[in-house]
């Protein structure tokens, strides 16, 4: 009886997950799984740079205000908090400090490309098995991503986050 009862509980977790993150598609919107994300135009060749997260962390330049409201506003239409909490661990990774910890290279990155980003990236491919979730491709454009990169930094500022200068 308890396996049942867990096997229920971690169905309605998974679909719960994965509902919240991207659930909210116009009409019309369709995931298409069999074609890869690229960050390249060339599809299937994509090559991520080694170098992702050298230099300096994304808040260690200053917030853009204007863009963070507009990320926080993706942050939520995406169903992003379905997996991502701040100060809290959801289903993934806590976000609080993110954008002191990563460069603004490799969370764009992460945003835009999970799928090539897990296959690649060894801080990508780490979380992963941490967490036993994919982060899922949003569609967000390369603008919208760096919006929700300065929410991030915008989140970190406010909770008193400081940049390594190093």
């Amino acid at each position: 009886m308890r396996r049942i009862v867990a096997l229920t509980l971690s169905i309605a977790v998974a679909g719960a997950a994965l509902t919240g993150c991207g659930g909210n598609k116009e009409a019309g919107e369709e995931q298409n799984a069999s074609t890869p994300a690229t960050p390249s135009s060339s599809a299937g060749s994509a090559t991520l740079p080694p170098d992702l997260d050298q230099g300096p962390r994304a808040a260690a330049s200053e917030v853009d205000e204007a863009k963070a409201k507009v990320g926080g506003g993706l942050f939520q239409s995406k169903g992003c908090s379905a997996c991502h909490g701040f100060g809290k661990r959801v289903s993934g990774p806590d976000l609080q400090g993110v954008s002191q910890r990563r460069t603004a290279k490799w969370l764009e990155s992460q945003i835009l490309h999970p799928d090539v980003m897990i296959k690649q990236d060894p801080i990508a491919r780490g979380l992963f098995a941490q967490y036993s979730l994919q982060m899922p491709k949003q569609g967000l454009t390369e603008d919208e991503a760096r919006a929700v990169i300065e929410f991030l930094k915008h989140k970190d500022h406010e909770a008193g986050e400081k940049p390594d200068t190093e």
